[in-house]
């Protein structure tokens, strides 16, 4: 089969491999779409995966076509949209419901092969089967917006809440539409993207800019989220945050990044500072707000590019251009 690998650091081709075998109690799921990730960059760039070469993808959805001997729940033919996380289950994290801080965290597509390939492999029990009126390759967009569930899980946010997300890419406007939905009594974003931005506007914001000092609530914000993963704008946000208010690191910052925090205002202004990694307890319900319309997909993806592609597609995602990226074998 056909599947994109990332043979070495900045390195990434298009290459045949073998056909997946499922185990007992795992499925192999022909790929409908699979999304783009800022996780593939840092892959890319030496980061995250233990090792190369590995087909990444981690954000993908499909139709059944093999089963293991042991799987019950699903059967050829069904569609489902794949959670990507792997614990091990045993780990003091995992016993204590903390799974995606295993300490043995895997992931389809980051650790093991993933869904940028014709078929993939995953375990019975990390599919969710996707209702008829459900489109399989907009299903792909369940993994990340499993992942701003569990930033709003984290968040803990309540009515009425002043929120400013910075970024507009996919998971800050995933974030945006969470907050429209968790009673925020207004919801601003900020992003030096004007082609995001105005995604953003046309998803329906409170305010919007290309600065926060644009923005007029000099009292700061109750929730404030990076989704960004930079620097500047990190440290930016962590001044913005009001008193008793939430920061939020959201976006997966690179290993070198730092920031200087101010101790004595969190102490006397009682502000929490917090992150959000990845999955937890919150694919299913992704999955049943994606098939609730919480998302449209026709706005968050903006390019849907042929596997064979896949080179070019992360060269624009790297840059910036479009919005969610899927590629489609």
């Amino acid at each position: 089969m056909k599947a994109a690998v990332i043979e070495s650091v900045g390195r990434a081709v298009v290459a045949e491999v073998p056909d997946p075998t499922p185990g007992p109690r795992e499925v192999v799921v022909e790929v409908a779409a699979c999304g783009l990730c800022g996780t593939d960059l840092h892959i890319l760039q030496g980061e995250f995966a233990p090792k190369l070469p590995i087909v990444p993808g981690h954000e993908f959805a499909g139709e059944v076509v093999g089963v293991g001997t042991q799987v019950t729940e699903v059967a050829v033919g069904d569609r489902v949209a794949v959670d990507p996380s792997l614990y091990c289950y045993e780990c003091r994290y995992c016993r204590t419901g903390h799974n995606n801080l295993c300490e043995r965290w895997a992931a389809i597509g980051v650790t093991t092969a993933g869904g940028a390939a014709q078929f993939a492999v995953a375990p019975v029990a990390n599919c969710v089967k996707l209702p008829e009126h459900v489109s399989t390759q907009d299903a792909a967009l369940v993994e990340p917006l499993s992942c701003a569930v569990r930033g709003y899980d984290v968040l803990k946010s309540r009515l009425g809440a002043h929120v400013l997300i910075y970024g507009s890419g996919t998971m800050g406007l995933m974030m945006l539409e969470l907050a429209k939905r968790t009673g925020a009594a207004s919801v601003d974003v900020v992003d030096v993207n004007p082609q995001r931005l105005e995604t953003a506007r046309r998803l329906g914001v409170s305010a919007s800019a290309a600065n926060p000092d644009e923005l007029d609530r000099p009292q700061g914000w109750d929730l404030v989220v990076d989704a960004t993963g930079n620097a500047a704008a990190i440290q930016d946000g962590l001044d913005r945050v009001a008193k008793a208010g939430t920061f939020l690191q959201f976006g997966v910052a690179d290993y070198a990044t730092r920031v200087t925090i101010d101790p004595y205002r969190i102490y006397n202004q009682e502000i929490t500072i917090t992150g959000s990694m990845a999955v937890l307890h919150s694919f299913e319900r992704a999955a049943e707000l994606f098939a609730n319309g919480v998302l449209d997909p026709e706005i968050f993806i903006s390019d849907r590019i042929p596997l064979e592609r896949y080179p070019q597609a992360l060269e624009q995602f790297a840059s910036g251009v479009g919005r969610k990226i899927v590629v489609v074998p």
